[in-house]
């Protein structure tokens, strides 16, 4: 017989290899442990839950970090530009007093007035007091949706970036607003202040008198606006992490120089 290990030839009856001393019985049984179909490792519990843990972040990753594996270095600047822009503008918009309106004479304001018209449409089925809370609503859901929309569909995480600033400065823009509610000194669309207009034509007089909570007008009006200022602050954050990653992906022939 042949061993099957070393293959030295020698004599049957052997229960042992007289060369390499293997035990022919053991060293069968050892083979076919081997070759037979080895039973999944368990996953202890915790390390499942750290692997969900890690797809989790690693998708929350892509979804807000996402960049293009080539960046166009002309791009690449002119969002540069624009970031340093709304950081200069954001930053006017945030230490600019409520009672002052300074958001509400801003060019943005003329952007967010047909959204925040168009949210009274909206949701005047669902009653007058959210009739008129459907103008602050339209002003920022708009804005968030585009956002939403350019994460999942167009995968411009840097646009996202830039209408997220857009929604904080929407809350600044609403706060005034709110800050008004008792004063009703506040011009309104069509020429009028609140105290001119019938009531109702006031969104927030309405809404907090309706609901019995007038006396903390300026309470939510800075909490407006403080959100407001949060949620830029966190824009140009994510607008240069963003940034940083595209830049690495700009090719080294256009960065030289």
């Amino acid at each position: 017989m042949i061993c099957p290990k070393c293959q030295h030839e020698q004599d049957d009856g052997h229960r042992e290899c007289v060369k390499c001393g293997v035990i022919f019985e053991k060293y069968e049984a050892f083979q076919q442990a081997l070759r037979r179909p080895q039973p999944p490792s368990r996953v202890t519990p915790s390390h499942q839950i750290q692997e969900e843990r890690d797809g989790f972040f690693s998708i929350i990753n892509e979804i807000l970090f996402h960049v293009p594996d080539e960046v166009n270095a002309f791009s690449f600047w002119a969002r540069a530009v624009l970031l340093a822009a709304l950081f200069v503008w954001g930053w006017k918009l945030i230490l600019a007093p409520i009672a002052g309106s300074t958001s509400g004479n801003s060019f943005m304001h003329l952007v967010n007035l047909p959204f925040h018209e168009a949210g009274h449409l909206i949701f005047s089925p669902l009653g007058r007091i959210m009739r008129s809370l459907g103008g602050t609503l339209g002003q920022i859901l708009m804005p968030a949706v585009c956002m939403v929309v350019l994460l999942i569909q167009t995968r411009d995480t840097f646009g996202a970036a830039v209408v997220l600033w857009w929604i904080g400065d929407n809350f600044l823009d609403i706060a005034p607003y709110i800050n008004d509610a008792r004063s009703l000194t506040l011009p309104l669309l069509g020429g009028n202040t609140g105290r001119s207009a019938p009531y109702g034509f006031h969104d927030w007089e309405f809404i907090l008198k309706e609901l019995h909570l007038a006396q903390y007008d300026h309470l939510l009006a800075n909490m407006s606006h403080k959100l407001g200022a949060l949620i830029m602050l966190m824009s140009f954050a994510w607008g240069a992490v963003v940034l940083f990653r595209q830049y690495k992906n700009i090719p080294r022939n256009l960065t030289a120089g």
